[in-house]
């Protein structure tokens, strides 16, 4: 099986492209490893991929349902649905995960350099590829843990209409559209409403503001048109936007506890395809608004604040078929423009960044070769570069070893490094990006009925910047004065047995701070996933099973001086949906089944056992 797709790499982005189409097998392409398509079992990196079947197959309400799935991922949510959370893959930082959107990587503002997945509307996903392990080299800034691309395109005409209602005053309603003008465009829209009145995420907090309900609430729209000009070019333009409000609690009077965020997207580009050359022209704009206020004193008062970020990208790729395999180059611009401000002040911040990457994959009989190189020029830190290479070899039939070895990096924010007045954060512009280095070995295989995936890797991350508040001048600021060492080991195995499909994920994870041999925070040491489908009497089934081990609220510093422990727990899901006819369908599903209680940040509940219930029609 794996020498059979390692010889389809040896053929263009275009040849890519119609093996999926004469194979129907869609799911099997990815192209976030190495920004050219190409089959998922010749990537040298353990990758998982979710389409949108299986987002409705598993009735996930939020991101966060879906990537707690995955293999090592763990997730710090505070509270439900809308609330902050940050996901730590393979036990790097939340910062270290780079997201992308259509291959475009998300605004973040803020000062923590986070990029917050959980207010991306599940509505606009169709799709989601994971890869895990450093992709620096590939994609510049923060692919240190990993990447996560969420993809908003669907290219089959057709459309749906859904609704759902669920626990906690839950309605959702979504709609899409993709009709075929011509043959050789596609025009699509569609638009999303969700609303959930949530619940008290912080019931122990003694000021009665926060004794209400933490709800969310979400308003989508997506448009595009996709147009094949002749056999060789194509090319496309599409919007999207969203709207979000939630409530949170703030833990004193008069405190921030709603959050208002607008985000607008423009994105166009250009393919062009010739026998074994391929290039895509991308650009993109993205406005993104996070206001964050007292409900108590109201939007247009005392104590708002509002992170008003600009993003622009321009990128061009570009892939050709060289002996068996293929080369891919390019060059990435972006430029950042911040205004964080409030009622009294402001700050200003602007960042370009130019980055220039090669990328090429070379099969040898039974051994792919693998090898990605990247500088970054940043007027703020300067020129940066990372480097990775990777090896496989099948030394049997249906059985590999790989051995591979990256570089990566963590630019500062702007706010780390010129400060931010209001939050009387003095600047340090002689922060270092913090870097890392990860080393991996892995084996897989196909024995009899079983796939199957073990990985064990080395990751050492320098530089990391901390914060440090000065109590005699009142003022905070930046150091890059921390390292820390994260070993794992993964395994991952699907097989069936006569109607029942089985997927399991088991990981071990020994993440520690170098200076003291302190574990790091919200990283459970073992996770146990499992995964269990079948089909009966008309009815598809899902049963999800994960388990997450002790681990800790947070790292001794200035204002801890020891850590929380947080006890281990684990949840089961239930779905089942069936067809009542060819276009409509009918869903239910029971989270958290056992209605077990739990926390993964200290102080904030998370929900309880869950019902939700869904109908949709397809056309």
């Amino acid at each position: 099986m794996i020498k059979k797709l390692s010889l389809v790499t040896a053929v263009s982005v275009t040849a890519f492209s119609a093996w999926a189409q004469d194979s129907n097998s869609d799911d099997t392409l990815i192209v976030t490893a190495n920004r050219f398509q190409q089959p998922v079992n010749t990537v040298l990196a353990p990758t998982s991929i979710v389409t949108r079947e299986d987002i409705d197959k598993w009735q996930a309400k939020s991101l966060v349902d879906v990537m707690r799935r995955l293999p090592g991922v763990d997730i710090a949510v505070s509270g439900g649905i809308g609330q902050n959370s940050d996901i730590y893959i393979r036990g790097a930082e939340s910062r270290h995960t780079l997201v992308l959107v259509d291959g475009i990587p998300l605004a973040k503002s803020g000062i923590a350099g986070t990029a917050d997945f959980s207010q991306i509307p599940l509505s606009l996903v169709q799709r989601i590829e994971l890869i895990r392990g450093p992709r620096s080299a590939v994609y510049g800034a923060d692919a240190i843990g990993g990447v996560i691309n969420v993809i908003t395109q669907n290219n089959t005409p057709g459309g749906q209409i859904q609704a759902s209602i669920g626990s906690n005053h839950f309605q959702q309603y979504d709609g899409s559209v993709r009709q075929q003008v011509g043959d050789k465009t596609l025009v699509t829209v569609a638009g999303a409403f969700e609303d959930t009145k949530g619940f008290n995420v912080r019931p122990d907090s003694p000021y009665s503001v926060d004794s209400d309900r933490d709800g969310f609430r979400n308003k989508t729209f997506w448009a595009g048109v996709n147009h094949t000009f002749n056999d060789q070019f194509s090319g496309f333009a599409r919007g999207y936007g969203y709207s979000n409000k939630t409530g949170y609690d703030a833990g004193y009077r008069d405190g921030g506890d709603e959050r208002q965020l607008y985000n607008h997207t423009y994105e166009t580009g250009l393919n062009f395809t010739n026998g074994i050359y391929s290039s895509v022209l991308t650009g993109s704009y993205q406005r993104y608004k996070d206001y964050n206020y007292a409900s108590t004193l109201g939007l247009y008062n005392v104590g708002t604040s509002l992170d008003d970020m600009t993003q622009r990208n321009l990128q061009w790729g570009n892939s050709f078929v060289v002996g068996q395999g293929t080369i891919s180059a390019g060059i990435d611009w972006q430029q950042q423009e911040l205004t964080s401000s409030d009622t009294f002040t402001a700050d200003t911040y602007k960042r370009d960044n130019t980055g220039y990457y090669l990328t090429a994959q070379q099969h040898v009989k039974t051994v792919t070769l693998e090898a990605s190189v990247r500088g970054d020029d940043n007027d703020q830190f300067g020129w940066n570069g990372t480097w990775q290479t990777a090896a496989g070899w099948e030394f049997v039939p249906d059985y590999r070893v790989t051995l591979s070895y990256g570089t990566g990096f963590q630019a500062p924010t702007l706010g780390q490094m010129y400060g931010q007045k209001r939050l009387s954060i003095i600047p340090n512009p002689d922060l270092d990006p913090e870097k890392s280095q990860q080393w991996e070995i892995g084996f897989e295989g196909q024995t009899g009925p079983l796939n199957w995936q073990l990985s064990a890797y080395r990751n050492k991350i320098d530089n990391l910047i901390t914060y440090y508040y000065d109590d005699d001048t009142w003022q905070g600021t930046y150091y890059n004065i921390q390292s820390a060492t994260i070993k794992g080991i993964e395994w991952t195995g699907s097989f069936d047995t006569g109607i029942f499909s089985h997927q399991i994920t088991l990981g071990y994870l020994d993440p520690r701070r170098d200076q003291d041999d302190e574990v790091l925070a919200h990283r459970s040491k073992q996770q146990y996933k499992y995964q269990l489908d079948w089909n009966m009497f008309g009815f598809d089934m899902d049963v999800a099973y994960q388990y997450f081990s002790k681990s800790f609220n947070n790292n001794t510093n200035q204002f801890a001086s020891t850590q929380r422990r947080m006890p281990s727990y684990s949840l089961v899901d239930i779905a089942a949906s069936y067809p009542i006819t060819s276009h409509l369908t009918v869903r239910g599903r029971i989270a958290n089944l056992f209605d077990k209680d739990y926390e993964t940040v200290y102080g904030y509940q998370t929900p309880g056992r869950e019902y939700y219930l869904t109908g949709s029609y397809t056309f």
